[in-house]
């Protein structure tokens, strides 16, 4: 029987009794409530974001491995009835019903949850029930392919491989224990241990988590936007740190390059064919010649790489990256099981022994990362590796892959940790980075983890993807689910990883086509087709080079888009219910289930093409007025519209109003600068005004936002009447900021030629020829075929002017 059968089975037969208050202190930011069961505390970590954590008497808790955020000194009152307790903060109450004991939350008179049968415990089972709206919508849950809106499913809370799936999946690699609601709250079960979600399948009205042990603990995170929600989020579970530019450009990488003289021909083809590369993944054949018998070694294989510190600094040299790939699995074939076992590394079954257990690549044991012994034997690894010169970590199979239920580890059961063992894991790697190399921004790439991994930088994947037409369909499904909790660098192996008998190559370019518009742009797949475009034919290449070129002239925008994110937790991808315009609350509810159609930041509108053969592609609008980015055509309102495709495009639009900051073509970040800079205007008669800005610092330098080692960029438009004024504003300093920039001002959607152009007030000659506009500086040209204006400017001051009738 399904563990929600066991627990509704239980429930209905009357054996377990709500629990019965019996009295309360309030000290600081928690209500203390004793019960006839145990202990009930109330703790308010910011005024909308709030933890009932149940302790019922002889229940085991483990900690709370999501929430990092320390409560800041709130106002906090209580208020007390016969039958009830009312705690409020600013922006939230709690009314506490006395008997039984049940929780209901508001926001000023608003009901945002109830507890329906609120805390109870089941055999090994413990967890919540609550009560939901009519027509409430819930999306999360982690990585499921089962539409956004997830209400009326069960699933899982079990982070499980889910090899080459395609367009439907209710089990796969990252699950997560939350929620967020169309009533504008986000709720989180914070636990780790295996368990199971009910968001009304067996009861229509009823939402329930459980799990076999763990923590008896939720939180609510109310907020005035679905924004806001993600904002007091992530500042309880902790924000994605800046990362690298470098992570924002181009990979080679696939499964696998066998030796060293493979791994330096890949990066010399891009070279050749002049397509920029900032990265290279080495998967398993780095420590080992075959796929099975080594995994664990974790050193270098001297046959097929004899000398990696030298190809490692041959690589950084040339703007490359080197990633290497590890796993938590130690075989007892390896070169390091006695090793692994003698430092205490290995989890341990019930004999007390390292245990061990067959599974794909061998018999092997498990690195214990709960335990502060293995933990510093790994990480000993990565030092060593990073000394190399090794750039990033990927942990791979770190849900685990295989996770025997009698495995003990330091803190608990296999099935009681289960599900923060990914999340421990780049713990251990990311706070060793910092230590260690504290100028160096940890780069950490990882399948599985738990709510508030991406405090530590981690950048999951989509998994072992389907190589087909139905694995390219549900990655904006995936990568929305899981941006919406703080996940915002979560990408999909691009051309899909799993199967493929022969190379389709539409498929290819139109995954492609996409990653541009994702946060990583990696390729990556079995190895009998190539991942990488340097190895297709000229046409695919030369269809794909404008694209890729795009990704990197987008530095500029997809580098705030990190920044931004770093702040607040807004996920680069964001759904399209995130629209800011004055339309009414139901029609941002019915785009709550828009699982194609996405932005990528504010500015642009994307849909991946994702069938065969089409001439046109539905994309659906949320409001207000956008252009197509490559043929300016203008698309106005809410509703869904076709637009017209060929193989050498996919519908980008953007958002009238928006600035788009575009730098010059580089091969690798490593020779990226904002010296030249060309800034993009849409401008449309709908936008009177409009704003933007630009995140500029060294790239690399850890922290450089807290040491205020940055530049800022904003950009003002106002129209009045006939005249269109911008203003330009810099402010800040780093490492090799440019003394002055060279800008170039495009205008998109001018639909004559000015009669004036200054900049601050100095008057900017209008010259008839592109051809002369690109020899002379402070110059502008208007081309009347593509209605763009041009302005050439020499930007040194911290405000400029422009001002163009």
């Amino acid at each position: 029987m399904r563990l929600l059968g066991i627990v509704f089975s239980f429930l209905c037969s009357g054996a377990v009794f709500a629990a019965q208050y019996q009295a309360h202190q309030l000290d600081g930011n928690t209500l203390h409530i004793q019960s006839d069961k145990g202990k009930l505390s109330l703790q308010f970590y910011q005024p909308e974001v709030v933890e009932a954590f149940y302790q019922n008497n002889g229940v085991k808790q483990l900690p709370s491995f999501s929430i990092s955020q320390q409560p800041a000194a709130l106002a906090l009152s209580v208020a007390e009835a016969a039958d009830s307790l009312t705690l409020s903060s600013a922006a939230l109450t709690v009314k506490i019903n006395k008997a039984p004991l049940r929780l209901s939350y508001y926001r000023g008179d608003q009901l945002l949850l109830a507890e329906e049968q609120g805390y109870f415990a089941a055999e090994n089972q413990h967890g919540f029930r609550f009560a939901l709206s009519k027509d409430e919508k819930l999306l999360g849950g982690g990585q499921r392919v089962l539409g956004m809106d997830r209400r009326g499913q069960t699933f899982p809370l079990y982070n499980k491989a889910h090899y080459g799936y395609s367009t439907e999946s209710s089990q796969m690699y990252f699950s997560l224990p939350a929620v967020m609601s169309s009533n504008k709250y986000l709720l989180l079960f914070d636990n780790s241990a295996k368990g199971e979600a009910d968001l009304g399948a067996s009861n229509a009205d009823i939402m329930q988590f459980s799990a076999e042990g763990g923590r008896s603990s939720y939180v609510v995170v109310a907020g005035d936007t679905y924004p806001a929600l993600i904002n007091n989020y992530t500042a309880l579970t902790g924000r994605q740190p800046l990362p690298a530019r470098w992570t924002l450009g181009n990979y080679a990488s696939r499964f696998g390059y066998r030796n060293e003289a493979e791994a330096r021909a890949v990066v010399q083809k891009f070279r050749q064919l002049k397509l920029p590369l900032d990265a290279l993944v080495l998967d398993l054949y780095w420590f080992g010649p075959d796929i099975k018998g080594h995994m664990g070694n974790l050193a270098w294989d001297p046959n097929a790489f004899p000398q990696p510190e030298k190809m490692l600094a041959d690589l950084s040299a040339d703007g490359v990256n080197t990633i290497l790939v590890t796993e938590p699995f130690v075989l007892t074939t390896s070169k390091r099981w006695q090793e692994a076992v003698d430092a205490g590394a290995i989890a341990l079954g019930p004999d007390g022994k390292a245990k061990t257990f067959d599974f794909y690549f061998g018999n092997t044991g498990l690195i214990d990362v709960f335990n502060p012994a293995a933990q510093q034997w790994f990480w000993q690894i990565y030092q060593g590796l990073a000394e190399q010169g090794v750039a990033g970590v990927w942990g791979d199979l770190g849900e685990p892959e295989v996770h025997p239920d009698d495995t003990v580890h330091a803190i608990g059961m296999a099935n009681e940790v289960h599900n923060a063992f990914g999340h421990q894991w780049a713990d251990m790697v990311y706070n060793g980075m910092r230590r260690n190399f504290p100028k160096q921004r940890p780069f950490i790439m990882m399948r599985a983890g738990a709510p508030g991994s991406q405090r530590f930088g981690m950048v999951p994947w989509t998994g072992d993807v389907e190589r087909s037409w139905g694995g390219l369909k549900p990655q904006v499904e995936l990568a929305l689910s899981m941006g919406l909790f703080g996940f915002g660098y979560i990408h999909s192996d691009l051309g899909g990883f799993a199967g493929g008998e022969q190379f389709d190559k539409e498929l290819y370019i139109r995954w492609l086509q996409y990653g541009v518009f994702q946060p990583v742009y990696r390729p990556h797949a079995q190895e009998h087709i190539a991942p990488e475009m340097v190895f297709h034919d000229s046409h695919t290449i030369e269809t794909l080079r404008p694209w890729l070129n795009l990704r990197y002239q987008l530095l500029p925008y997809n580098y705030t888009l990190a920044y931004q994110n770093s702040l607040t937790g807004m996920p680069l991808m964001r759904p399209l219910f995130f629209y800011k315009d004055s339309f009414a609350d139901a029609a941002n509810t019915t785009l709550m289930d828009e699982k194609n159609s996405y932005f990528w930041g504010d500015a642009f509108l994307v849909a991946p093409v994702t069938e065969p053969g089409v001439t046109s592609w539905p994309v659906q609008l949320p409001g207000g007025v956008w252009f197509d980015y490559f043929n300016g055509q203008r698309y106005a309102g809410n509703g869904k519209v076709e637009v017209p495709v060929t193989l050498d495009t996919i519908p980008v639009l953007v958002k009238a109003g928006s600035f788009v900051p575009m730098a010059e073509l580089v091969q690798s970040t490593q020779h990226y600068s904002s010296r030249k800079l060309t800034l993009h205007y849409y401008a449309d008669s709908s936008v009177d005004c409009a704003k933007g800005e630009m995140y500029e610092d060294d790239g690399k330098t850890p922290d450089a936002i807290v040491n205020g080692q940055f530049e800022r960029l904003n950009f003002y438009y106002l129209k009045q009447d006939s005249e269109q004024k911008f203003e330009l504003r810099r402010s800040g300093e780093y490492a090799g900021k440019p003394e002055s920039r060279e800008l170039t001002l495009v205008l998109h959607n001018q639909s004559a030629t000015p009669s004036h152009i200054s900049v601050d007030g100095r008057y900017v000659q209008l010259v008839p020829q592109q051809a002369r506009f690109n020899r002379m500086q402070n110059v502008a040209w208007y081309d009347k075929a593509s209605r763009q204006l041009k302005v050439k400017l020499d930007w040194q001051a911290d405000k400029q002017q422009i001002l163009i009738r």
